[in-house]
């Protein structure tokens, strides 16, 4: 199975209502006492023990069908880099599926598969994540893995050499011959000139090659030690043999000294930037990065709505603009890079190749000033929230968004039960405060803008700014 970057979807799916509003404010589970289990959750309550050596595990039990999910999660991703070994995290995710002491590569997939289950992994700027799904009766053999390869991971130099092969490929495959990967790469870079969110989560090409056999020892001793993770299962399960499994594998390894902290902060930008990338493509490509909060203000989200409302479907303001009214571009959407420190919102427009990138910058720059001078209307922000709560509800109804939701509200808000909360966070929001948001963000002085110009472009008509 593919270990890509995994990007989150801006764009919530579009159903359901505001009638369970009420029931999901009703519903916040609550702290227990001793063992660490929270009673009155949602639908199923949710326990919570931290071991002996730092590792949390959370459970959520569901016993509609008998299958698990597990994340296993790192607080450690891109950020966490410096030059020299940018990618590194990255590399680990591969690695990861690659050996350790009581199992040989492969096995790891083998002895899943055979038991009927499936994983993946994913790196972010913020964490690297392993998922597994299952049957209830592969929990044993699931435990005792995820402990071998935490425990004692093999970092023999020719499975080394060979996943760096690998990685090196997919960054060939997938930035370096991709003109909209290689364009937001270039964005995120001139974006950021101070905080490691500017470097690419894949790596930069020289530190690939150029990673010692030292550099990964250290990275791995670090970074993987149980006190840097945090483990979420939720299925057909009793937290009472999930805790004995984690005391029985988990705890015995020992935990690490800290992680350095992360302690730069990426300074007020004073001026628009602008990054002109020539290259072969079919369309010109638009990227607009301007810089937001972290995942766990206070806005955030209001700025999730302020998304849907831009780029949320045909009915948005920015597709009915660009794709259907002027013509100008043939897709338009948006990413949000959320995590601990300060992101991006980052919208992707590509350029229809009837029209100059100009006149679509413009147009975009005038509906983004329009959303900050007039804000946005009752009718519009009602469709967002709707929108956001259809996409809560249904992440909450598989065991796979219930993991994914419990490890998010741990990870960046620090508290699983923020993860209940998601849908009265939302009702709140106003109007006033999206346009608030959206007059403080699209600020031109705090964005960066990358134009990618097929190779037979003319240079003036790139590098031209639109309106302001």
């Amino acid at each position: 199975m593919p270990r890509n970057l995994r990007f989150r979807n801006a764009l919530m799916l579009v159903a359901a209502g505001l009638l369970a509003l009420s029931a999901a404010a009703s519903a916040q589970p609550r702290e227990a006492r001793g063992a660490g289990t929270a009673k009155a959750g949602p639908v199923k309550d949710v326990s919570v023990r931290t071991l002996g050596n730092g590792m949390k595990i959370i459970v959520w039990p569901d016993h509609d069908m008998p299958n698990v999910a597990l994340y296993t999660i790192y607080k450690v991703g891109s950020r966490n880099e410096r030059p020299g070994i940018t990618g590194i995290s990255h590399f680990f995710e591969h690695m990861m599926f690659n050996g350790s002491k009581n199992y040989p590569s492969g096995d790891f997939d083998r002895l899943l598969e055979q038991a009927g289950g499936s994983n993946n992994a994913y790196t972010s700027e913020n964490v690297t994540a392993y998922q597994e799904w299952f049957p209830r009766g592969a929990l044993e053999t699931v435990f005792r893995l995820e402990a071998d390869r935490i425990c004692c991971l093999s970092l023999d130099s020719a499975k080394v050499e060979n996943e760096r092969g690998v990685v090196y490929s997919e960054r060939r495959t997938s930035v370096d011959n991709n003109a909209e990967s290689f364009l937001d790469e270039q964005v995120q870079a001139a974006a950021y000139v101070a905080h490691p969110y500017g470097i690419p989560v894949i790596g930069w090409p020289s530190d690939i090659e150029a990673w010692s056999q030292q550099d990964l020892r250290d990275w791995f001793r670090t970074n993987y030690a149980p006190n840097n993770a945090t483990m979420i299962v939720a299925g057909d399960v009793t937290p009472e043999e999930i805790f004995a499994l984690a005391e029985r594998h988990l705890a015995p390894i020992p935990a690490q000294a800290p992680p350095p902290s992360v302690r730069t902060v990426e300074p007020p930008q004073t001026g628009e930037r602008r990054v002109i990338v020539r290259r072969e493509s079919q369309v010109p490509y638009i990227q607009i990065a301007n810089h937001t909060g972290r995942a766990s203000d206070a806005d955030a989200e209001a700025l999730n709505l302020l998304s849907t409302i831009l780029t949320g479907g045909e009915s948005s303001r920015l597709y009915r603009r660009l794709v259907d009214r002027d013509r100008s571009a043939i897709s338009v959407y948006d990413y949000l890079l959320e995590g601990f420190d300060p992101g991006l919102y980052r919208l992707l427009v590509t350029v229809s190749p009837e029209k100059t990138v100009e006149a679509c910058e413009a147009a975009i720059f005038e509906e983004l000033a329009r959303v900050g001078r007039d804000g946005v209307t009752e009718a519009e922000l009602r469709k967002a929230k709707k929108v956001a709560l259809a996409g809560y509800w249904r992440r909450m109804a598989t065991i796979d968004g219930k993991a994914d939701a419990l490890g998010d509200a741990e990870i960046f808000r620090g508290d699983w039960r923020a993860a209940f909360s998601a849908p009265a966070r939302y009702d709140r929001v106003t109007a006033r405060e999206i346009q608030t948001l959206a007059r403080t963000i699209f600020d031109e002085k705090n964005r960066t803008i990358g134009i990618l110009v097929p190779e037979a472009a003319p240079v003036a008509a790139a590098t031209k700014g639109g309106s302001r």
